[in-house]
């Protein structure tokens, strides 16, 4: 294994793409680079690349693209998360935009399209729930590909993402076995075996662009696995605060992962608190660049005490970071973290499996989480390790440090013993789940890939699952999903052949859990006494894949009343002393159906935060997916002819993508016209296309929240 750069002039790469990588500003190779050109990148030899984060992964996927793109094929690269796919683009547009006319595309969202348009690309960026998409869409120009990237492939153990990762790329080296694949991967104790089931060679290394110090926080110093010791200046009573402060006013930047939302909203209060106290931490110009962030947010997003919130800590130089974020929240956070005027931010964990954000110094204040019907569990020691891999950053930090905070003398000893000196837990493959099974064999079904039992049975054998324990355990399984999958009335199985019924192909196409399709089947068989948007999103929040928030404020004697006036349109009301677990199922769908109705009859998202504490990201995540949900129902009820339904769910699915009464969809449908917009026109007398078409510029421009711009916007959308 090589342990030293290697300069491009030595390196074995054809001169074009040794051109390329001199313009792209790079003079030589990281050891995982250089070793992955010995090991036959450019040769189309299947490649496994295990090292930690930052350790040059992504240029090793760009050279195999480039040699790729030169000889005519096509490459997609496949990401486990949204955010991911973003950075990526821009990584490879920067890469690909001045080199022969090369074009790079992201595709992450409709998951009822095959996008043809994809077509005319010549890498495209994808997730793997969208390229998932694709394939039950059979669209045309996969089989065109040569170059399969799979990022983030430690993910295959992952309980919810795991599963979709595998069959993905067993249906693509199925589908087209002459294409090169390259894996990328978090370092993994069973990384040999992950790479024999892809059939690749494996790189692995320890090696990292900024070296780690790892270390233990123990009455006031730090012991680090080097046998290096030292001492902090008790800054704060917190010493995860303390030891974020000295990182700052020793010019770098701190992470400090919390394992809950509330304790990385606090941590940022406190670091905010401490930079404030420090008056030496922010420089004028820092402060201005908050000052001009905080302003843009407060612009951009709907007033509530929650933005406002967030602007206080950050306008002090620190943040927290999580799921509840808003995109505009999201994007003004990580721009001022990448640009160093954030110094301290406090995240959950998701921070470490997403986005590209390190700092000089991780800090770990806790290894324990609450876990649903577990308790308090300790966290993966492959957790903790992803946690480590954010700190150091490239060209600014000569060390990255990662420090877990100790209580007492016991745990400063189980956390080197378990954590520190531990190594990642093995890789399971997690596809055996009754419900990845039953979506996954029906998608099989459903998109002809198989034809009968045997091939099923075939198919499967080629899984990681089937590679791990065997081919006996799957086919049971696969089998017990198939029974249900034939009782639901998706597969037609004779026996000899397996033929996806009309209703299953197209549950199968919209992407959703057939459990889902199941529960809609069977709700809107049954009639209420009358159907309204209570009745609908009932149908839609009893869903499986519909995601459970904390509404905290949405208490149960408001439900009960809520439920109470609207009896007459609840398709199913469980008896509470007959059937207590249904009924608290009942009630927490109904808490989300709560919730729904208030943003579709356009109660600002401000509003909703104030009166029951969702918080922004929250509400993006449960209005998209109830949209997509409404748009399914649409389409099952109209197969099945329940024609009181599925024009209704079409309705409503676009009022819960924009948030707004029935009679402000068509303005919606305009380019830059949202809810608030919509609103404004609406009652200001413009209720269709045409009152539009007839309104001059001046007038719209008179609106509020229209302006010149945007008057001119809406008129050349409806010429």
């Amino acid at each position: 294994m090589r342990s030293s750069f290697l300069s491009l002039e030595k390196a074995s790469l054809p001169e074009e793409l040794r051109d390329r990588l001199r313009s792209f500003g790079i003079s030589s190779l990281y050891p995982p680079q250089a070793e992955a050109l010995e090991r036959g990148l450019l040769d189309r030899r299947n490649i496994m690349v295990a090292t930690p984060t930052a350790s040059g992964k992504t240029l090793i996927a760009m050279m195999a693209a480039y040699q790729h793109l030169r000889n005519g094929g096509k490459c997609i690269y496949l990401t486990p998360l949204r955010a991911l796919a973003s950075e990526k683009l821009e990584e490879f547009r920067r890469f690909f935009t001045e080199l022969d006319g090369f074009t790079v595309a992201a595709s992450t969202g409709d998951y009822d399209s095959s996008d043809p348009w994809l077509a005319n690309y010549d890498v495209i960026i994808a997730t793997n729930e969208k390229a998932d998409s694709l394939i039950r869409h059979r669209a045309s120009w996969i089989n065109n590909l040569t170059l399969v990237v799979a990022d983030e492939i430690h993910l295959l153990g992952e309980p919810d993402r795991g599963p979709t990762l595998e069959m993905t790329l067993t249906r693509l080296i199925d589908a087209i076995p002459q294409a090169q694949f390259l894996a990328l991967s978090a370092t993994a104790r069973n990384a040999d075996e992950i790479s024999e089931w892809l059939d690749s060679e494996l790189i692995e290394m320890e090696w990292r662009p900024v070296p780690l110090r790892e270390g233990v926080f123990y009455g006031g110093e730090i012991e680090f696995v080097d046998d290096g010791v030292m001492e902090i200046e008790q800054l704060d009573y917190d010493p995860a605060i303390a030891i974020a402060l000295k990182t700052v006013i020793d010019g770098g930047q701190a992470i400090i992962f919390a394992m809950t939302r509330k304790r990385a909203e606090s941590y940022a209060e406190k670091a905010a608190d401490a930079l404030a106290r420090r008056l030496d931490t922010l420089t004028e110009e820092d402060i201005q660049a908050l000052g001009e962030a905080v302003h843009e947010l407060t612009e951009q997003t709907e007033k509530s005490s929650f933005t406002e919130r967030l602007a206080r800590i950050i306008s002090r130089g620190a943040s927290f970071h999580h799921a509840g974020l808003g995109y505009q929240h999201r994007r003004v956070v990580e721009k001022l973290f990448r640009e160093r005027k954030l110094k301290i931010i406090a995240a959950t964990p998701t921070l470490a499996a997403g986005v590209n954000l390190p700092a000089r110094t991780v800090i770990i204040p806790e290894l324990w989480r609450y876990e649903i019907a577990q308790g308090m569990r300790q966290i993966s020691v492959t957790e903790y390790k992803q946690f480590c891999g954010r700190a150091g950053r490239p060209g600014f930090d000569a060390v990255g440090y990662a420090i877990t905070i100790a209580r007492r003398e016991d745990d400063k000893r189980l956390i080197f013993e378990k954590y520190l000196l531990g190594k990642p837990e093995r890789i399971w493959s997690r596809l055996g789940s009754e419900r990845h099974l039953r979506t996954h064999v029906l998608a099989l079904v459903a998109s002809n890939a198989v034809g009968s039992v045997d091939e099923l049975k075939r198919f499967f054998s080629k899984t990681l699952f089937s590679f791990q324990y065997g081919s006996y355990g799957a086919y049971e399984r696969i089998i017990q999903a198939l029974n249900f999958l034939t009782r639901a009335g998706f597969i037609a199985d004779s026996g000899e052949t397996l033929v996806a019924t009309r209703l299953g192909k197209r549950v199968s196409e919209l992407y959703i859990d057939p459990l889902t399709a199941v529960k809609i089947i069977e709700l809107t068989g049954q009639e209420p006494s009358g159907i309204n948007d209570v009745t609908l999103l009932q149908v839609i929040c009893s869903t499986p894949d519909i995601p459970q928030i904390s509404a905290v404020k949405v208490g149960e004697a408001l439900l009960e009343t809520f439920i109470e006036s609207n009896k007459d349109y609840l398709i199913d009301i469980p008896d509470p002393l007959d059937e207590p677990e249904r009924y608290e199922e009942f009630m927490e769908s109904m808490k989300l159906v709560y919730i729904m109705k208030a943003w579709i009859e356009e109660m600002s998202e401000s509003e909703m935060y104030e009166r029951f504490r969702v918080e922004p990201g929250d509400l993006a995540v449960l209005r998209e997916r109830c949209a997509w949900i409404s748009y399914a129902a649409s389409q099952l009820t109209r197969i099945l002819e329940r024609t009181p339904y599925h024009k209704a769910f079409e309705v409503l699915s676009g009022r819960l993508e924009h948030g707004v009464k029935q009679e402000l969809l068509l303005l919606t449908k305009l380019h830059g016209i949202g809810r608030v917009r919509a609103r404004n026109l609406y009652d200001h007398g413009f209720k269709t296309l045409d009152d539009l078409r007839r309104a001059s510029r001046e007038e719209l421009a008179r609106i509020p929240t229209i302006g010149p711009k945007l008057a001119d916007q809406i008129k050349s959308q409806l010429s």
